[in-house]
């Protein structure tokens, strides 16, 4: 890898395993582990959330060198709204990665494809609005990896929601090719071909559940065609009707998931709202039109600003196991996310 494909870098810079780490975020500390009780933060702290989200992210990046539906890809997505550019580091990894598939070398499956075309396209959106090279070219072999139905070879691990079926994967696809800038959707001929098949397979698939109602709903923020706005209309309501009395939402509730511990303990549809489901519909919702001054969201950004732990993440319990709960890690983004578009979003605090 040329150093002179990483210029965003710092010129002073530690060469590890297969990608470069800028000295400023070498010494990150790694994450304490995600326990239920940990507890609230006095007040809510932009800076606490972006030390969190680099240790989850920074580490899992360099511990595990691939990337993740559930830690270091929304890591790339939110990090860059909050101070400090410790973000670079785990960019740095992916666009070498796809350097590797430019070169000849080959992937590490289809899901690692769409999810690093969605997490380059969407930093792209957030920093310099540009469509970068090596963006394009992961793009690139996102449409020539797509199947012919219009969808992709996903992860099947049984890790619902981001692992155990081709249509969040499709969903994500989608969200890839629409924040790409630059007009990327309208402009390139594989893109367009990429996008009538992904379009036939959705009119051919309703989403499985409340969980990719909402990814599908987002994805049609970006890509117009994929939901009528009578759909985008029920969805929005749907999604609503399950706002808990406090303000938040339970990821539980939007799916029918079945747990895989050894006392097969059920998810609770009633459980306490978490920060997955909260920040993840806020998200949405405002991203689908809902104003930030809708008593839906104000009540929504009181919850997100009064449920952030001291170490700066916000809780959700695994809806598999109780060892990790890595989907803190997509619920901390996704409550950043929230609190952006709401205006809300203090990075001096």
């Amino acid at each position: 890898m040329r150093l002179s494909n990483l210029a965003f870098l710092s010129p002073v810079a530690l060469f590890l395993g297969a990608f470069v780490v800028p000295l400023a975020a070498a010494d990150i500390p790694k994450p304490t582990p995600t326990r239920a009780d940990e507890p609230r933060a006095a007040q809510f702290s932009a800076t606490k959330a972006a030390e969190y989200l680099d240790r989850v992210g920074i580490h899992w990046t360099r511990d595990r060198e691939c990337i993740s539906c559930h830690t270091n890809m929304p890591y790339l997505t939110a990090r860059p709204l909050l101070p400090g550019e410790a973000w670079k580091e785990v960019r740095a990894f992916l666009e070498a990665d796809v350097q590797k598939w430019s070169a000849g070398g080959k992937p590490r499956g289809d899901a690692y494809v769409v999810a690093t075309a969605f997490a380059l396209a969407f930093n792209d959106a957030q920093t310099t609005g540009q469509l970068h090279d090596t963006t394009r070219a992961a793009l690139d072999k996102m449409w020539e990896i797509q199947l012919k139905t219009g969808e992709w070879k996903w992860l099947k691990c049984d890790w619902p929601p981001l692992e155990h079926d081709d249509y969040y994967g499709a969903t994500l696809a989608a969200l890839a090719a629409g924040y790409a800038p630059n007009n990327y959707a309208q402009k390139n001929e594989k893109a367009q071909s990429g996008i009538q098949k992904l379009t036939h397979y959705f009119a051919q698939n309703p989403p499985p559940d409340g969980h990719h109602t909402a990814m599908l709903l987002w994805a049609a923020q970006r890509l117009p065609g994929l939901m009528t706005a009578d759909e985008q209309k029920n969805a929005i309501a749907a999604l609503t009707a399950k706002q808990r009395a406090d303000g938040g939402w339970s990821l539980p509730s939007l799916g029918h998931y079945k747990r895989r511990d050894a006392q097969k303990t059920p998810n609770d549809p009633n459980a306490d709202s978490d920060g997955y489901g909260t920040g993840f519909v806020t998200f949405v919702l405002l991203q689908a039109g809902v104003k930030p001054t809708d008593s839906v969201i104000v009540k929504a950004v009181k919850w997100l600003k009064a449920n952030q732990r001291e170490s700066g993440r916000w809780y959700t319990r695994s809806l598999n196991n109780d060892k990790a709960h890595y989907i803190t890690n997509a619920g901390s983004a996704f409550c950043v996310l929230a609190l952006k578009e709401a205006g809300e979003l203090v990075a001096q605090k």
